[in-house]
């Protein structure tokens, strides 16, 4: 049953937050080694005085309190959800899934667009939608799970029973990082429900998938897993939280500079930026997340997933996907987006290219994701 939900963090954790940053006690650096060595000692000081003396949280609670949300118990945990309804009678009810270490956050910005395209500068022919929008199981105010075996088959199961609950009976999945292989694991187990999937990121490819299919590329695939290949994505974080995330828990939930860091280093590693990773998600964007993470203490079991996607057996190569498929390819994602091997797994219908972007897609470039996630359900009308 759903439960209206506010977003309201007591003062005295704030307070206890800025305690912990005054408090901080800081490593040593090596001079010159820049980004190639983690998250910069000057980068993370710079973010963590400002995160102390000049990010309002109040003001960033206000912005997502701006939606209606909710939380219900699904298969014996806590899931807080987004639910937005379109003004129009024609309008397509779409699960948004996020990812790690993302939140809800990341579409916040594309609710507005995609319910209701004429009060946001589209018009009557674009394509509308009934937003749905939930924090993972184990997210940040979903809150942590209560047992194991929560992998992505098993969150795609709550996430489904979530849209049954609030009456959706057919459906579109968007989805970037956990939200691709938890939004085709919807699409996989509620065929006759999920009309369309569209993801931004590709783990049936390199550098998660296996080397099935790399000896049919042509010249130019070649080229473009190359290029992919010589980024430094960084993702040993991958097997870090699919072996022992625990021992990292430590830090992210005692030490607040300890989650900045690691969040500064992956949204600069996987964000499309050149002079500042400020250019392409803002400083008061970023810490609205980091934030989520500290004050509700989701760090450890928002990464679990990785561990227990990795315990059940889920974490290899994917299952196919027959519902048809959109793909938004985005320049600085962290998947290589070869069609050909894309393909292996999914039943591809749409693929748009763009050029500027990153990982977390609908942060960066929420006007792109928009235009995508309407005309992949043109494409499918």
């Amino acid at each position: 049953m759903p439960r209206p939900f506010t977003v309201s963090i007591p003062q005295a954790a704030l307070d206890e937050l800025h305690r912990r940053l005054d408090d901080s006690r800081w490593p040593d650096m090596l001079p010159g080694v820049g980004w190639s060595a983690g998250a910069p000692l000057d980068r993370v000081q710079e973010l963590a005085t400002y995160w102390r003396n000049t990010f309002d949280w109040r003001r960033a609670e206000k912005r997502l309190n701006a939606q209606p949300q909710f939380t219900t118990t699904i298969d014996g945990t806590n899931v807080h959800y987004v639910h937005v309804r379109s003004p129009r009678a024609d309008a397509q009810p779409m699960l948004l899934i996020h990812g790690w270490p993302g939140s809800y956050l990341e579409y916040l910005d594309t609710i507005g667009p995609l319910t209701d395209p004429e009060a946001h500068g589209g018009s009557a022919e674009d394509p509308a939608f009934h937003v749905v929008l939930p924090s993972l199981p184990g997210y940040t105010f979903s809150g942590p799970v209560p047992d194991s075996g929560w992998g992505s088959k098993r969150v795609a199961r709550a996430l489904t029973a979530l849209m049954t609950e609030l009456g959706h009976d057919r459906f579109l999945v968007h989805g970037g990082d956990w939200g691709e292989r938890i939004g085709r694991d919807v699409a996989i187990q509620a065929p006759d429900r999920v009309t369309g999937v569209h993801l931004t990121t590709f783990f049936c490819s390199p550098p998660f998938a296996g080397t099935d299919g790399l000896d049919e590329l042509t010249v130019g695939e070649r080229a473009i897993l190359d290029d992919y290949m010589s980024r430094d994505f960084s993702i040993g974080y991958f097997h870090l939280l699919s072996e022992r995330p625990q021992t990292v828990a430590y830090g992210w939930s005692d030490s607040p500079v300890s989650l900045l860091a690691w969040m500064a280093e992956k949204f600069a590693a996987w964000t499309d930026w050149t002079d500042s990773p400020d250019e392409a998600v803002d400083v008061d964007t970023f810490l609205t997340n980091v934030s989520m993470y500290w004050l509700t203490n989701t760090a450890n079991s928002a990464g679990r997933l990785y561990y227990e996607q990795a315990r059940t057996g889920e974490a290899g190569v994917p299952d196919f996907n027959a519902t048809p498929t959109g793909c938004g390819v985005y320049p600085r994602e962290m998947s290589v987006p070869i069609r050909r091997l894309v393909e292996k797994t999914n039943n591809v219908v749409h693929w748009t290219e763009h050029d500027r972007g990153g990982h977390f897609a609908a942060l960066e470039e929420p006007d792109l994701v928009v235009e995508d996630l309407r005309g992949f359900a043109r494409a499918l009308s």
